[in-house]
């Protein structure tokens, strides 16, 4: 039997970290994505698609985020600033909050200016399955072309964003 040498055991760790970090991220939105549906304010359902459909032409930026949510709640300043600074983008926000009424009280209370929309499905379904969700609050941009340019951000001052936005 040969022996491993510590050399080799270091080189094989190091391989393995370095492959499991270099996954691409995605540009487009899966099928299941795309179908997936969210409740609209007024109690309406709409898909994915739908949604990014209403603003090709216009940059998006979709926040994934939560009333209950303590660190979302302390972003908003910075994510207030964007919204300052890139005007002519659209906000999406999508809701993981466990109720309606409190996503509702959350956007009044914090003043979220954008599109509102619940994941009534929460942490399970098309869209979440694609994004796997592992905290929040959860920042992605889309392109005006529909392609994703930052897939995970969890900061709103995360310069990725503010560089695809311009």
């Amino acid at each position: 039997m040969k022996k491993i040498t510590m050399k080799k055991i270091i080189y094989l760790v190091l391989c393995i970290a370095f492959l499991s970090c270099n996954k691409q991220e995605p540009i487009q939105f899966t099928e299941e994505a795309l179908s997936d549906t969210f409740v609209d304010l007024k109690g309406s359902s709409k898909s994915l698609k739908s949604i990014l459909d209403n603003h090709k032409g216009t940059p998006i930026l979709i926040e994934i985020w939560a009333s209950w949510c303590g660190d979302c709640i302390k972003g908003m300043p910075k994510l207030k600033a964007l919204q300052n600074e890139f005007k002519d983008v659209a906000y999406v926000f999508l809701s993981l909050d466990r109720e309606e009424e409190a996503w509702k009280k959350g956007i009044e209370k914090y003043n979220l200016q954008g599109e509102h929309y619940f994941m009534d499905n929460g942490k399970k379904g098309g869209f979440a399955d694609f994004v796997n969700i592992d905290w929040i609050p959860r920042y992605m941009v889309v392109d005006a072309n529909g392609n994703i340019k930052v897939f995970k951000a969890v900061e709103a001052d995360d310069s990725r964003i503010a560089e695809h936005l311009n």
